[in-house]
């Protein structure tokens, strides 16, 4: 039974790192791609404030990505957040169909924190108790 367990952890570990590796694949090559296309035109590559905010963004949502071979909690948590930060850029910044705009580029990320939150839910239940030494009786003298 624990065995099915750590298998269905690995496989959510998985999914969620290929959907968010997607995903931050899929927005750095939209960005590259958008700059790309400015220089070929001939005109400087503006600095917008919505195009910044994108870009930390998915830096903050790659560097979740890197933490979740350690640290699953915190990937899960920069995960969901990522996926809150996209719906306030979208909402700020879209002009029409902004639940379209948010299922496109945010809910994968928030699948993504999900699956790793729970991966880490049935890690943390599986793994051993950690045994605590006994006290001292200082008037017994062990």
């Amino acid at each position: 039974m624990e065995n099915k367990r750590y298998q269905t952890a690995g496989r959510l570990r998985l999914a969620g790192r290929i959907i968010g590796f997607g995903m931050v694949g899929f927005g750095g090559a939209m960005l590259i791609g958008e700059a790309v296309s400015e220089f070929l035109e001939g005109r400087p590559i503006p600095l917008e404030p919505a195009g910044v905010l994108l870009v930390v963004i998915g830096v903050v949502a790659l560097v979740g990505l890197i933490l979740s071979w350690r640290q699953e909690r915190v990937a899960g948590i920069l995960l969901v957040a990522c996926s809150a930060a996209l719906g306030a850029h979208i909402a700020a910044y879209a002009g029409k169909n902004h639940a379209l705009a948010w299922a496109m580029v945010g809910l994968p990320f928030l699948v993504s924190g999900v699956l790793f939150l729970n991966a880490w839910r049935l890690s943390r239940a599986l793994a051993p108790k950690k045994q605590t030494p006994p006290l001292l009786d200082k008037e017994r003298g062990t």
